[in-house]
Order: C-alpha cells, then structure tokens, then sequence
C-alpha cells in the first residue's frame, strides 16, 4: 500500500471517529486492561442491551478526531489501551454501565468522556453515573407537581367551604 493510500485511510478511520462522537449524545472512555474475554463479552452485552456502541480504537485516532472538534483535554488520556463507549439515545447509560462495571471487576477505569458537547473528567463522568434514569427523574417531577396540584385543591377547597359557611 502506497503512502498516500495508508493517509487516506487514516484520514476515513479519523472522519468516522469524529461523526460518532458528533453524533452520540455521551462518549466515554476507558482503559480495559485487566478484563478477561468472559468479562469483556458480558460488558459488551450489557452495553448493546442499552443501545450503546462499544469499540476499541487507536488513541491516535481518537486523538485526531478530539483534536478537530476542539477535546484538546482527552489527549491526556490517550496512554494505554482505550476503548470508547457511544451512547446515541440515553444520556446517562455509557456512564453507569461502565461506572458499574468497574466498581464491580475492579479492573477497567474511567478515563474522561463528552456529555451534550461539554468534556467530562473521571470525576464528571462518575457524577453522571449517579444520576437517576430518565424514567425516576420524570416520575419524579410528576410525584412533585401531583403533591403541589393537590395542596393548592385542598386550600381552594377549604377557601370554598369557608365562603360558604360549611365549616
């Protein structure tokens, strides 16, 4: 293979990179020294069951494509091996598999990662983790805006009673 066909190549690999990570809502990376072939193959079926894509890729790929969209921060990261996690519908679900699964093999650390176009150190990354799913934050709101609704009835209710002399 000529060089300029190898440039090409890497130029594609680079431009590929870059739209996944464009297009993912949250990347993060991780350093997978230490998982056996079992613990890898059950990390990768936990993350596909959440619809999140999980490859290892070269750091000075990622470098490349970093660099371009302006992640200077993460070439920091880029020692070891690296494999990147890319969630495209939920937000939080790259962090907490990975976040989870490193608390459990003890193995695989965070290494950094991109939330809605903001960097993340492993500190961001692990605030992420935590938080609750999409799902308990709405039955949240729902549960808080159920007790204010009922409040303010009870109050015109007892307003109403009061005007009418039904106390």
């Amino acid at each position: 293979m000529s060089n300029a066909k190898i440039i090409e190549n890497k130029k594609t690999i680079v431009a590929g990179i870059k739209e996944k990570f464009e297009k993912a809502k949250t990347v993060v990376l991780v350093d997978y020294r230490g998982l056996t072939v079992a613990e890898d193959t059950e990390l990768r079926n936990q993350l596909r069951k959440a619809g999140v894509e999980y490859a290892v890729l070269k750091n000075t790929m990622i470098n490349l494509a970093t660099k371009e969209m302006g992640f200077d921060q993460m070439a920091a990261h880029l020692e070891g091996p690296t494999a990147v996690a890319f969630g495209y519908e939920d937000m939080i679900a790259p962090a907490k598999i990975l976040s989870d699964f490193s608390k459990a093999k003890k193995k695989m650390t965070i290494k950094c990662g991109i939330c809605d176009g903001a960097y993340l150190d492993q500190a961001g990354v692990a605030a992420l983790a935590n938080l609750p799913s999409k799902e308990v934050l709405i039955a949240k709101i729902m549960g808080s805006m159920m007790s204010s609704v009922s409040k303010f009835v009870y109050c015109v209710e007892a307003l109403r009673k009061k005007q009418a002399g039904e106390e």
